[in-house]
């Protein structure tokens, strides 16, 4: 029987849903959370702004 500390890793998207540019990937394992990719936003200025948000998590 596995215990939680045993847990598989779960790949979480953030961004880049809707476009190419603002992609951010995280990896939760049982007991790490590793941010793989967080790029930028490009683009018309309100998709630049985007890049002075909040995180869409707690980083």
């Amino acid at each position: 029987m596995r215990g939680d500390r045993d847990k598989d890793p779960d790949l979480l998207f953030h961004g880049a849903a809707h476009g190419v540019t603002g992609s951010c990937y995280e990896i939760e394992a049982s007991r790490a959370r590793i941010l793989v990719d967080c790029g930028l936003f490009q683009g018309s200025k309100s998709e630049r702004e985007l890049n002075y948000g909040a995180f869409p998590f707690p980083p």
